[in-house]
């Protein structure tokens, strides 16, 4: 059982994810010993904060291991993939592993004999949407009905985000003038239109107005933000996204009641100013934190004993 997207996951499996990862924040003292004697390798050939540091805490926390392995340390350029995937699945658990690619990911998960979770890739962030989601639970107490508008550039995150919402009841809009061409998955699109509370609102009036959630993520991808050859395309993307910037001012339009979430690291003055990161109406710090706490879920549901 792999995690590589959540696409092939339902509204309830998701959500039984987020509710144990709300019980486990609760009550942490009856897992401690949940993923006892275990072992999580943590393959990362993109650089981490938060993927890093929540796996391997949340690892210690059930009892278990975490094995931080470097991509430029290992033989995975010159053994292959999948044979050293087979070799990794031999000593662990679980692997998690956080590529360049999303077929690199989707070769773990089929040599692997242990679970492989998707720790980021270009298509999908699943990790980052089950947090999201436990983290909207968690302050609204619900999924089902709760208005979430995603905000600035379609990519890896609007694409897991929007599964997880829409399958959970969730009334998702998509509020984007452009995708990320690296993210898009058609297939995915294409069942989420078919669904009644999935939306695409260009007018960003429209798509604020009554919003539970406001939620933005980098317009640039991070390995691209410094890159001199991307700097013209980053200075496009700026100007086109501009207007579509979470602030205080698209907080205030939503209601009382909004909040805003990002998924960090944030550009402060780009896709977010400092108000909607870093008020008491932002829950980006509490989506890092919740990070660990899904991903512990994730771990029992997938290693620990049923």
């Amino acid at each position: 059982m792999n995690v590589l997207s959540l696409k092939e996951y339902d509204g309830k499996w998701i959500e039984s994810v987020v509710d144990l990862g709300l019980d486990i924040k609760k009550h942490p003292e009856k897992y401690t010993e949940a993923l006892k004697h275990k072992t999580l390798a943590m393959v990362f050939q993109k650089s981490s904060t938060r993927t890093r540091l929540s796996f391997e805490t949340g690892m210690t926390k059930l009892g278990g291991h975490g094995i931080f392995i470097d991509w430029r340390t290992t033989q995975l350029a010159i053994g292959g993939v999948q044979d050293e995937a087979k070799v990794i699945s031999r000593y662990a658990d679980a692997i998690m592993v956080r590529p360049l690619k999303h077929v690199t990911v989707a070769e773990f998960g089929k040599a692997s004999r242990v679970p492989v979770i998707n720790g980021l890739c270009e298509k999908y962030h699943p990790c980052q949407a089950l947090a999201d989601a436990m983290t909207i639970k968690e302050k609204k107490g619900k999924l089902k009905g709760t208005k979430v508008v995603y905000l600035g550039i379609a990519n890896n995150v609007s694409n897991s985000l929007s599964v997880a919402c829409a399958r959970t009841g969730a009334d998702f809009t998509l509020c984007t003038p452009e995708r990320d061409p690296d993210s898009l998955d058609e297939e995915q699109l294409k069942g989420l239109r078919a669904m009644q509370n999935y939306h695409e609102e260009s007018n960003i009036d429209k798509a604020v107005k009554g919003a539970d959630i406001l939620y933005t993520d980098t317009w640039v991808n991070m390995e691209f933000f410094t890159d001199p050859k991307f700097e013209s395309e980053k200075k496009r993307r700026e100007k086109t996204l501009m207007p579509y910037q979470l602030n205080k001012a698209l907080l205030e339009k939503a209601g009382p009641q909004a909040f805003s979430m990002h998924d960090m690291p944030a550009h402060i003055g780009y896709e977010i100013d400092e108000y909607a990161l870093r008020s008491q109406r932002s829950l980006a710090f509490d989506q890092a934190e919740n990070r660990m706490w899904a991903q512990m879920a994730l771990l029992i549901k997938l290693t620990g004993k049923s």
